[in-house]
């Protein structure tokens, strides 16, 4: 096996924010990396952190959502999720949001993943949770901006969803993939 270069970090010389919004915050860095050679204009978005969670009924069914994307214009599948408040663990901000955009509580919960949206231009990351016999417990808490229908469906029809190219969200597929994979669920096909 031959050695592996040594990669090294770049050097932050300046930094200039160019619009901070609470959904949004831009940032402009100068920089100089290893090799002497610097950048004046490396752009970097700060974002809060962010939760999803792979939802379990008692009776085996995973809780999915359908949800309209302005970005993208599109209306997909995708797993309960949402913004961390600051200040919040990770673990309470995954339970909110499943209880605010689904009505669903309780259950087992466990850490499952953290991945980084854009480790290149993004400053946040991506926790994924797994909830093991969650009930209907509530009603919705939606934001006025929110339209979210809640759908229960076995995990082989998830997969087939998944499959099709259904999610578009890649931060909800990530985890999904890894979830089917490790736990061998097989596909409605």
């Amino acid at each position: 096996m031959s050695s592996m270069k040594d990669v090294k970090k770049w050097t932050l010389l300046g930094s200039e924010y160019l619009i901070r919004r609470p959904w949004m915050t831009a940032r402009r860095d100068h920089v100089r990396l290893p090799s002497g050679v610097e950048m004046q204009d490396y752009y970097v978005l700060e974002y809060p952190d962010w939760v999803n969670i792979i939802a379990f009924t008692n009776e085996g069914n995973m809780l999915l959502e359908r949800q309209y994307r302005h970005a993208r214009q599109l209306v997909g599948w995708e797993l309960p999720a949402g913004v961390i408040e600051e200040g919040e663990e990770p673990l309470h901000a995954a339970q909110r949001e499943l209880l605010e955009e689904t009505g669903y509580t309780g259950g087992k919960w466990n850490h499952f993943m953290t991945v980084c949206p854009n480790a290149g231009a993004c400053t946040n990351v991506s926790h994924t949770f797994i909830a093991r016999g969650v009930m209907h417990t509530d009603t919705q808490h939606l934001e006025q901006t929110e339209d979210i229908a809640v759908v229960e469906m076995p995990p082989a029809e998830v997969l087939h969803l998944l499959r099709q190219g259904e999610f578009h969200q890649a931060l909800m597929a990530a985890p999904l993939w890894r979830y089917f994979f490790e736990n061998n669920i097989p596909s409605k096909e």
